[in-house]
């Protein structure tokens, strides 16, 4: 078991390996950075240069943070997590971590996790992507909620782009809370679409609790 430094900086989640920080993003397939590998937690990884133009130079002025690079779903899926934003600490381990609560099973769309949510009445498929700063819905009903303001925020391949936010009740598993909500531009959409699912789960649901991600026994504990 190891524990690592946990950032939550400008909107997005950094890990700190090696003195440098990684961009946390669980909804990425791949990894990325200014170095051809990373050992974390004991494992070494070899890692791309870029994903879809993306490379550690560009992700550092997108999220305003300098960082080394991304790891994503290729690495994260290799271990246990457990995500305390409020101590700042990610434990991660090659061996079975426990944590309490009511779990929630994952599915996964090219190893990227997909939860079963509820986004008002509406019971959806969301894709878990601690790498989105919001969430986003793509139902209909999403303009009936509450405006919460415009964001800025950009995706591999297609930039930065504005999105109208609404404040979201959503219950996941046992748990029930508010989220950001925006709409993703067509593209983007039509990927949603491709996975089966309605929308995107952002890394505001770790902000104020604890959270156990398992993806190799396929379980979130919320």
């Amino acid at each position: 078991m190891h524990e690592l430094p946990l950032h939550f900086r400008d909107g997005h989640l950094f890990t700190e390996v090696a003195g440098e920080l990684w961009l946390l993003d669980t909804g990425a397939p791949g990894s990325f950075g200014q170095s051809d590998e990373i050992t974390v937690a004991g494992e070494q990884f070899s890692l791309a240069d870029d994903y879809v133009g993306l490379d550690a130079d560009s992700l550092s002025s997108l999220t305003g943070v300098r960082c080394a690079g991304l790891l994503g779903a290729d690495v994260l899926g290799r271990f246990d997590h457990i995500l305390n934003v409020q101590s700042g600490t990610l434990t991660i381990s090659q061996n079975e971590l426990t944590h309490d609560g009511h779990p929630v099973e994952l599915t996964e769309f090219m190893g990227i996790p997909i939860i079963d949510a509820r986004m008002g009445e509406e019971a959806c498929r969301m894709i878990f992507d601690t790498g989105a700063q919001i969430s986003y819905f793509q139902g209909d009903s999403l303009v009936s909620f509450p405006e919460a303001g415009v964001v800025t925020d950009f995706y591999p391949g297609v930039g930065e782009f504005e999105t109208q936010t609404h404040s979201v009740p959503v219950v996941i598993g046992e748990v029930s809370l508010s989220v950001r909500c925006g709409r993703l531009p067509e593209l983007l959409g039509l990927t949603l679409m491709m996975a089966g699912t309605q929308g995107i789960v952002g890394n505001e649901i770790l902000l104020d609790r604890v959270v156990g991600y398992f993806p190799r026994r396929r379980v979130m504990v919320p």
